[in-house]
């Protein structure tokens, strides 16, 4: 048997030829980041015989890392991942860091482990494979970067989805991700919360949509958008950051406005079961500045409700 398990989805076996019996097939779309998924990848690992030596390789976009990946985490207490990001997402962001995990119906990532990868193999000729609107759907998180850390980083990433150039912005949204991670891997001081930035609100709008209509970059990006207003209405982030967040992801054909049928009240519940959030309230990680963010703990969910509906 083959020192090398991989799993993969059907879009990525079949856009790669990635086939053989040393290789699992999920379905591919946020569904699969599920309790029943992470339970077939499990008894499909022990009915193999995968010992603790052996390594899995989890090829594919967010959702085949994490679920992968927290698998990987868990067998056997933990064996060896590779990741092998396919989505523009992936390599910016998820494959990066060690965060693995499955959704609950009550929220995303609710269940999940730190499990460092042992190597993460970026292929960047995997972004020709991929639509635009997934190309689009990645570049969210590369503007995350810019506005939460290197600012300079804008500019080129809204010009990448046009020419089609991503390798420069990949490297460059790594070495910041990276960077954040070292302060704080296992995010114990806080740090590590402000790639969050965004991500508050928009997991919050993913669960209301039981996980359909939205990718997640769509999701984060209208995230980001209401999180900057927030932050704003809160008197952390300076007055006109909003509108230049609005700005950028519009250029590239972000959405940044809260699909009008989800029920603002609803989302706030869903915040309350957010991993940041304290006893005392609600957690964002706010923009204090352009390039610069902090996690602000003990929002009145009251008062993030009553924004929420303006927006």
């Amino acid at each position: 048997m083959s020192d090398f398990t991989v799993v993969t989805d059907r879009n990525v076996q079949q856009e790669l030829g990635v086939f053989g019996d040393h290789v699992l097939a999920v379905a591919p779309g946020e569904k699969s980041k599920s309790l029943a998924s992470y339970q077939s990848v499990l008894r499909w690992l022990a009915g193999r015989g995968v010992r603790r030596d052996q390594t899995l390789v989890a090829m594919g976009g967010g959702v085949v890392g994490d679920l992968g990946g927290f698998a990987g985490a868990t067998y056997m207490r933990g064996i060896p991942v590779i990741q092998v990001p396919t989505s523009l997402l992936a390599m910016v962001d998820s494959a990066v860091g060690g965060k693995v995990g499955i959704d609950l119906p009550e929220g995303k990532n609710l269940v999940g482990a730190f499990h460092q990868p042992t190597e993460v193999w970026i292929m960047p000729e995997a972004l020709h494979t991929l639509p635009f609107r997934h190309l689009r759907n990645g570049l969210a998180e590369v503007l995350k970067y810019g506005f939460i850390l290197d600012p300079h980083l804008i500019e080129p990433a809204v010009a990448a989805i046009k020419t089609r150039e991503f390798e420069s912005i990949v490297i460059r949204s790594v070495e910041l991700k990276a960077l954040v991670v070292e302060e704080d891997e296992f995010e114990t001081t806080g740090r590590r919360a402000i790639l969050n930035f965004g991500h508050t609100v928009g997991h919050a709008i993913e669960a209301e949509l039981n996980y359909r209509h939205l990718l997640h970059g769509e999701a984060v990006a209208i995230g980001m958008a209401s999180e900057a207003a927030l932050g704003e209405a809160l008197g952390v982030t300076p007055k006109g950051i909003a509108k230049k967040v609005s700005q950028v992801l519009e250029s590239v054909g972000l959405p940044t406005q809260i699909p009008d049928k989800i029920d603002r009240k609803a989302m706030v519940d869903r915040m309350r079961l957010d991993k940041k959030a304290t006893g005392t309230g609600l957690a964002f990680s706010l923009l204090t500045g352009w390039g610069e963010c902090k996690l602000l703990s003990s929002v009145d969910p009251l008062f993030a409700s009553q924004h929420l509906e303006t927006l």
